[in-house]
């Protein structure tokens, strides 16, 4: 008889039928020909001649056939290889057999595929340094014991598509040179990826581990894939070198977790973190849109190369750049935790409570272009600040004096004031928090210019925004407020000297009436005359040193006590107003540099 699939009526083997009752099944082992039944079923002499016939390297295709541990050792020793005393298949069909007890496969080579589709094994699997030439399909396996791959070595794809393990899933030092599919796969134990070495792709996706997970040392010249998985208990993945991406993206992790990982990309798109997590990173670009932190997470940036064994794990193209994080984006910052971390690109805008970001060690932020630019004729020199990516965007989009900004990535929406406004806000009070007046001073200034440049804030805001700007650079820029300062007394100086010292000092003149013995004496002064002549005439030495007594005294917000004409009187008032103004804003500058 022939078995057929499951959802088709297709043949694919000729089966034996042993056993069959009503339904006209029974046993669905592939036949032994010239045999009509399976190995399991033929008789002792029949199976004797059957595997004495073996020889080493040949194929073998025993599918839907039951075996005993007894069963499947009398097959392997049939074909063990005298040089080297392990047994040597070429191709391995298992596809829907039942292994009653542990299948061991220790040692074995297998020089073509090995193909364990659907196949029951109710104990532990050993496939202890077994060797396979080509792929590997565990396909809908179920294992009810242990499965363990340590020190085996595949040459082509290992597929483990739900695959159920109900013990512990052991691969360490096992080598992979092609990709390896664990998808949909349901682990009841542990699961041990230590010192693997993948030639490609490694898919843990939508797989469950019931267990704690470990990579320790684990090296990948590809990417590896854990979307969607479920770890439940404690994980500890890595320290690994990934050539590729590390994606845990839509993952969840029950337990504490520590990753450790030397990689190009990591992707936390989504992850949900239901308990602490540590990664601690070495050249990696880290995305964390929309990742969901119940409990406190830290990134960090490690400076060597991690340990593992006592030794220096190699990476495949060491260089110097630095752990980014480039998305915060839908992320609840209020767990969360930066160390030593580049956020030159990273995306702010649309953080959860991001006032209460922690920013550890050095944190790199985008800055403001440097050197002398032109806007039109006119050049324009900014002002050196830290500043938000997003900001960065807006500004490389603006007609006039986009040169030096960074434009936004292909496919990244660009920002107006009004959203980035309140994301300066929130990073001022972290710094504040963190006791950093100076960080926190721009971006106080960045929300600022945020708003001076939102079209909605109202005309006579902006007009009095702008001129908090160019005066003082918002109460930030010392030197801006002490040169408005110093041409402020510069022209009350000769505003004075011209128009504001009289031509002589007024002299009291005293008159008198005699009457009698009495005398009566009155005493005036006349009022200060109004300076003529030449103006050269009046840019004396001594005009210069009384208009400099008027200034200074100005600047303190005290009165000279020098006579002054009518236009001298009304520029000394407005100089004891706007020159003790301008040298507070500088103070506060000062001050907003030095605090801490």
């Amino acid at each position: 008889m022939t078995a057929t699939s499951a959802d088709s009526t297709t043949q694919v083997w000729p089966y034996c039928a042993h056993g069959s009752g009503a339904d006209g099944v029974g046993c669905r082992g592939r036949i032994v020909e010239p045999h009509t039944v399976c190995l399991a079923h033929l008789t002792d002499a029949d199976r004797s001649a059957y595997l004495a016939g073996l020889q080493p390297g040949v194929d073998l295709d025993h599918r839907g056939t039951s075996f005993t541990e007894e069963l499947l050792s009398e097959l392997l020793a049939a074909l063990t290889d005298p040089a080297t005393d392990d047994p040597h298949v070429g191709n391995a069909v298992f596809d829907t057999a039942r292994f009653s007890g542990d299948a061991h496969f220790d040692g074995a080579k297998i020089s073509g595929d090995a193909s364990f589709y659907e196949t029951e094994i109710v104990g532990n699997a050993w496939f202890y340094g077994t060797e396979i030439g080509g792929d590997a399909r565990f396909d809908d396996a179920e294992i009810g014991g242990n499965a363990w791959f340590v020190s085996a070595k595949i040459s082509g794809d290992a597929d483990f598509y739900r695959m159920h393990i109900g013990g512990d899933a052991l691969f360490q030092k096992a080598q992979i040179a092609g990709e390896t599919h664990v998808v949909a796969t349901e682990i009841s134990g542990d699961a041990w990826f230590d010192d693997m070495e993948f030639g490609g792709d490694l898919w843990l996706s939508a797989a469950t581990i019931r267990g704690s997970a470990s990579f320790a040392g684990a090296k990948f010249n590809g990417s590896v894939l854990l979307h969607s998985t479920v770890f439940e208990r404690t994980a500890q993945v890595g320290p690994l070198v990934c050539a590729g991406t590390l994606d845990v993206s839509e993952a969840v992790f029950h337990g504490a977790v520590t990753i450790e990982a030397s990689t190009a990309a990591l992707q936390c798109r989504r992850t949900r973190w239901a308990s602490t997590a540590a990664l601690r990173l070495r050249h990696t670009a880290v995305d964390l849109s929309d990742a969901v932190l119940e409990y406190p997470v830290s990134i960090a940036a490690r400076a060597r190369p991690f340990i593992v064994n006592g030794l220096e794990m190699p990476e495949p193209d060491p260089t110097d750049l630095p752990v980014q994080v480039v998305s915060l984006r839908g992320v609840d910052a209020a767990h969360l935790v930066l160390t030593d971390v580049d956020l030159t690109d990273c995306l702010f805008v649309g953080t959860i409570h991001l006032d209460q970001l922690r920013l550890e060690g050095r944190c790199l932020l985008a800055t403001t272009p440097s050197g002398l630019r032109w806007r039109g004729v006119w050049p324009v020199r900014c002002t050196p600040r830290q500043t938000l990516a997003e900001e960065h965007h807006w500004r490389a989009t603006r007609t006039h004096g986009a040169d030096g900004w960074v434009p936004a990535p292909e496919g990244e929406a660009v920002l107006d004031p009004a959203a980035l406004a309140p994301a300066y806000r929130q990073l001022r009070k972290a710094f504040e928090d963190g006791k950093d007046e100076p960080g926190a001073a721009d971006f106080y200034y960045g929300e600022m210019e945020m708003r001076r440049h939102d079209p909605s804030t109202p005309r006579a805001e902006r007009a009095l925004i702008a001129a908090y700007w160019a005066l003082s650079g918002y109460g930030l820029r010392a030197s801006r407020a002490l040169g408005w300062l110093l041409a402020t007394m510069t022209a009350t100086v000769l505003a004075m000297m011209l128009w504001g010292l009289p031509q002589d000092d007024p002299k009291p003149q005293s008159t008198g009436t005699l009457t009698g013995r009495t005398i009566t004496m009155t005493t005036d002064t006349p009022d200060p005359a109004n300076p003529h002549g030449p103006y050269a005439q009046r840019m004396s030495t001594g005009r210069f040193e009384k208009s400099m007594r008027v200034v200074i005294n100005s600047v303190v917000f005290r009165s000279s006590g020098q006579d002054l004409t009518t236009a001298g009187t009304y520029t000394e008032m407005a100089s004891r107003l706007v020159e003790p103004a301008l040298l507070g804003l500088a103070v506060l500058a000062v001050r907003g540099r030095v605090k801490r």
